[in-house]
């Protein structure tokens, strides 16, 4: 039975038994606290805990599924994957343990056809239910249902949620051996093909277990296993679900799978597996990067480029090999040919930058593993990572290669090394002790935040902090950290930073420059201009409206901004961060290539289009179930409660938000584009302004321009033309300076042939000429060689206070003699506090301390009367 075959039959099989057919979810969850879809019952976690109806009682389906916890296995045994599809049946709380139970034994024997006796089931522990089910409903023979502990036999989709004991069906694959000693753990004999889970508890943070509202069921066949099965191969790998892969992968290396060694095999097997994660993942939207699902598809496409090379291809094939998968998949998840150019483009695009890095990184480990070698430096294996982008698998897998591990312990010395620089280097506000914080929040309660709708408000002081310890008053001239009751100003979060404005006495005034969020409270940082504050004062508070108006015009150009890279970059593209000030906007985004001008352009034409339209903006709370299914954009990696913010733009944009934002586009005034950067891998950042801003920007452009055109003495739009006049003029110049420094190196060198001196067969000429430039040095060394003859010619000179050039040119003789020339001006470099090096014959280098330039010529001079035995 093919593998299309057997998804096909699973979902008819629960059609005809009331189960509506629904498609997969995208390997992107809806939750956010999940990087990936990881399980067939993820996209109805919300169901089971009673957060949103069901869309049917009872619903089956063939998801998609990535995890790669067990990576490193993946090739190297029978059924490990990264990419794999679950095929479920699910019941919200229509049928229980009885219709599953039945339903999955008729499935397996009467419609697959898989013998009885070859099928063993286990139940958890403490499941008599279920132990007599199948024993007394099904007919399994006491001695081959096997009670289970809970690592086992009680299912959960993470440490927290809905879970219940589960039943699994295994298959036995040497019956043979008979039932005296069933060990379900010898996965050479038994394989898991069908997991029952009885979902009718949640367990919450503290581990406390309490029965959920309905019992429900949630199971999952592993169809590559299945198929295993069927087909009756001995391997996942080798059924029609990846095989095709793995044969056009040996045709491209020029090799036949059956007549490989088993590690050769591993890495075809890896390539199988890989492509078909890396080409869902692309299809669901995911591009490569460095954080969070973009280095999952990152590591993976690495992963088969490495494992590419291992085989021998030493050319692309990324793209070839994924259309297989994509022919392979197609019919049951149309989407990834609908995709298929994106898919290929990003392949593509990885698979030629990684080469590099593959190039580079193999360079600098063989230059570090030494023959003999058995422990691969860790702090090595992080300089590879960290510097040079060789991620940390590779390197074990290439000194796997060599008969060597890697110091892990030394690399995450290394790594935490790292982290702790990275947290010294981090610029933070002190919001007081977080602990005391939330005692303070339990004692209070929550700052009411009024921002929403008023600027100004009354409040009481309820905590005040002075240089970290708390107080009860505050006086004139103590920066200070305020607590109120109840609040306008805006605390920083969603990349929008904190209002300023002030807190008013009746003789006091504190003027108040940022304010931060924890644990539920608002912290006013600030400093007391004039009076006293103190616990339980009555202040007004008043935001600073001019502020508050740019933030606005800020926040919502930004949500503009990435409607319009949706619209004209790619609607796959997602915000990797932002920054929401008084005086710009910053937009991080996931995408693989930079933004070009033309693009750019475009998007400030859309935008400053859609404010000129002057769109109303509106803001709703709304269910996260009904906000999503409006379409609403949610961050990945923010937390959302049952009920969001949604700040639409309607036929523009529509967020999840808890941002202050403009009632209307026209207020954003205008929109202008100041760069666009890439700053990581497959991140891009645009920064911009918008309303006051904006126009501020383009007064100081005009100023800055109306001086340059006072300077030259022309009208503002002949700047261009004369600018490009000075610069030809310039190059002109400098290009006759260069020519005239040549000549007067030349000159001084044409003098020093007198001082060459002779060592054996060959002649040495050292000398310094004066500050000539580095190229005038190169040009007198090679003419000093080439009237030399046999001989060797180091050059040093001063071209400014703080520079020093050096170059040695060296003749065959002298190469065959021993020396060279990239080594030996390297090591004379460090004594003027520099360095360089180059080919063996012609070598240059630098440094920075002329003083020494004598000493490293005298050295020099020693050095070569060494090397040629003199």
């Amino acid at each position: 039975m093919l593998g299309s075959q057997i998804r096909q039959t699973f979902l008819e099989f629960y059609q005809q038994r009331g189960h509506v057919i629904l498609p997969s979810a995208s390997l992107i969850p809806e939750d956010p606290t999940v990087l990936l879809t990881i399980a067939g019952m993820l996209p109805f976690k919300p169901i089971f805990l009673g957060q949103r109806p069901a869309p049917a009682p009872r619903a089956t389906t063939a998801q998609k599924c990535i995890r790669t916890n067990d990576i490193e296995n993946v090739g190297r045994t029978a059924r490990h994957h990264t990419f794999f599809e679950m095929l479920g049946n699910f019941s919200f709380g229509d049928y229980f343990k009885a219709e599953a139970i039945a339903w999955a034994w008729e499935l397996v024997t009467e419609v697959y056809g898989l013998p009885g006796d070859r099928l063993v089931v286990s139940v958890f522990r403490e499941d008599d239910d279920a132990f007599q089910l199948w024993h007394d409903l099904v007919g399994i023979p006491a001695h081959r249902i096997c009670r289970m502990g809970e690592a086992d036999n009680f299912w959960a989709a993470g440490p927290t949620g809905p879970c219940g004991p589960c039943s699994e069906i295994y298959y036995d694959f040497k019956p043979e051996q008979g039932d005296s000693h069933i060990d379900l753990e010898d996965d050479s004999r038994f394989l898991e093909i069908y997991n029952l889970v009885f979902m009718e508890m949640n367990r919450d943070s503290q581990g406390v277990l309490t029965p959920l509202a309905k019992q429900n069921i949630d199971t999952g066949l592993g169809l590559e296993r299945l198929a295993q099965v069927l087909q009756k191969v001995p391997n996942n790998y080798e059924t029609d679900l990846i095989f095709p892969i793995i044969e056009r992968t040996a045709a491209l290396a020029g090799v036949d799978y059956r007549r490989l060694e088993p590690e050769k095999q591993v890495s075809l097997k890896v390539i199988g597996d890989h492509v078909r994660a890396g080409m869902h993942l692309i299809s669901d939207g995911v591009i490569p990067s460095n954080v969070g699902r973009g280095y999952v598809l990152r590591r993976l496409l690495r992963r088969v480029i490495y494992h590419g090379q291992l085989l021998g291809i030493g050319e692309p094939f990324l793209t070839e090999v994924v259309e297989v998968a994509i022919q392979l998949s197609e019919q049951a998840y149309p989407q990834v040919r609908s995709k298929a150019d994106t898919i290929k483009l990003e392949m593509d695009r990885e698979e030629h930058q990684f080469l590099k890095t593959l190039e580079r990184g193999r360079k600098l480990f063989s230059e570090v593993a030494l023959p003999g070698q058995t422990v691969f430096s860790g702090k090595e294996a992080f300089k590879l990572q960290d510097t040079y982008g060789f991620p940390l698998e590779l390197t074990q897998e290439m000194a796997a290669q060599a008969g060597m591990t890697v110091d892990l312990q030394a690399f995450e010395q290394e790594m935490e090394q790292q982290r702790q620089r990275s947290r010294e280097a981090q610029t933070t506000i002190d919001v007081t002790d977080q602990g005391s914080l939330h005692e303070l929040a339990l004692q209070v309660g929550m700052t009411e935040f009024w921002g929403y709708d008023h600027l100004q408000t009354t409040a009481e002081v309820v905590a005040l902090w002075r240089q970290g310890e708390r107080v009860e008053r505050v006086q004139a001239g103590d920066g200070v950290q305020v607590v109120l009751n109840r609040t306008p100003f805006y605390g920083e979060s969603g990349g929008q930073v904190g209002d300023r404005g002030y807190l008013l006495g009746p003789e006091t005034v504190v003027r108040i420059e940022d304010v931060q969020k924890e644990s539920g409270l608002f912290v006013h940082l600030g400093r007391v201009e004039r009076g006293s504050l103190g616990v339980g004062d009555t202040v007004t508070a008043q935001v600073d409206q001019a502020c508050r108006r740019r933030a606005k015009a800020n926040h919502t150009a930004t949500h503009l901004l990435q409607a319009a890279l949706k619209q004209i970059v790619d609607p796959n593209i997602s915000q990797a961060g932002s920054l929401v000030a008084f005086d710009r906007l910053r937009f991080d985004f996931y995408c693989s290539r930079p933004v070009s001008p033309e693009e750019l352009q475009q998007i400030e034409q859309t935008i400053n289009g859609w404010i000129f339209e002057a769109h109303g903006t509106q803001v709703l709370e709304l269910p996260l179930a009904e906000a999503k299914a409006r379409g609403a954009v949610a961050m990945f990696g923010e937390k959302y409660g049952e009920v969001v913010r949604v700040v639409d733009v309607p036929g523009v944009s529509m967020e999840l938000c808890g941002g202050t934002h403009v009632s209307n586009t026209a207020e954003i005034g205008l929109f202008k584009i100041v760069s666009e950067t890439g700053i990581a891998a497959g991140i891009r950042r645009i920064e911009a302004v918008a309303g006051p801003a904006a126009l501020d920007y383009f007064n100081e452009r005009e100023a800055v321009v109306r001086e340059l055109a006072a300077q030259f003495k022309v009208k503002p739009q002949e700047l261009p033309e004369r600018i490009r006049s000075l610069q030809a003029e310039l190059k002109a110049a400098q290009k006759q300076v260069q020519e005239l420094s040549h000549k007067l190196a030349l000159s001084q060198a044409i003098q020093l042939l007198t001082q060459a001196e002779p060592l054996g067969d060959m002649r040495v000429l050292i000398g310094d000429l004066g500050s000539s430039d580095a190229d005038s040095l190169k040009t007198a060394a090679e003419y000093l060689l080439s009237k030399l003859g046999a001989g060797v010619v180091i050059l040093g000179s001063a071209p400014a206070e703080d520079k020093v050039a050096l170059v040695a040119a060296l003749s065959p003789e002298a190469q065959k003699a021993g020396l060279h020339a990239g080594k030996l001006i390297g090591e004379i470099a460090k004594l003027t506090g520099g360095g360089g090096g180059g080919r063996p014959n012609l070598a240059q280098a630098g440094g920075r301390d002329p003083q020494k330039l004598p000493e490293a010529l005298a050295a020099a001079r020693r050095k070569v009367q060494e090397l040629l035995g003199s």
